[in-house]
């Protein structure tokens, strides 16, 4: 039996349905206790006819928006800790607080959204991470 080559396998997964390597990825994450999560986009972008099958993939995402959805009973303090997170007055933080839900920052890595969500949770309110 001849030995396979990657060009085999790339020739093989350009010419299969999408569903079927998506199955495919399925088992070999199983069979071997890897995840293909943040490989997938990159390669499936490449091949050509992914375009729809490449839906199926979610990008991995690296920013984050900080939405406040709920200020609970502790306003002062949520508006402090809004005053913290940004560069907002005492005004603006104050009607920030009164349209939630509001974003309060855009853009942010994952450990300062979590950390800011912290902050927001120990003041009594709630966020999304979007």
């Amino acid at each position: 039996m001849p030995a396979i080559t990657k060009d085999d396998v790339k020739s093989y997964l350009k010419a299969a349905p999408m569903l079927e390597v998506a199955e495919l990825v399925k088992e070999l994450e199983a069979e071997f206790g890897v995840s293909a999560a943040a490989a997938m986009p990159v390669m499936m972008a490449g091949m050509p006819g992914a375009g729809a099958g490449a839906a199926v993939v979610a990008e991995v995402k690296d920013t984050f928006d900080v939405v406040l959805t709920e200020v609970g009973d502790k306003k002062i303090n949520v508006i402090k800790v809004v005053r913290e997170v940004t560069s907002l007055g005492l005004k603006e933080a104050k009607d920030l607080v009164d349209g939630a839900p509001k974003t309060v920052k855009e853009g942010v890595s994952k450990a300062e959204a979590e950390e800011i969500k912290k902050k927001f949770g120990e003041a009594g309110a709630k966020v999304d991470l979007k």
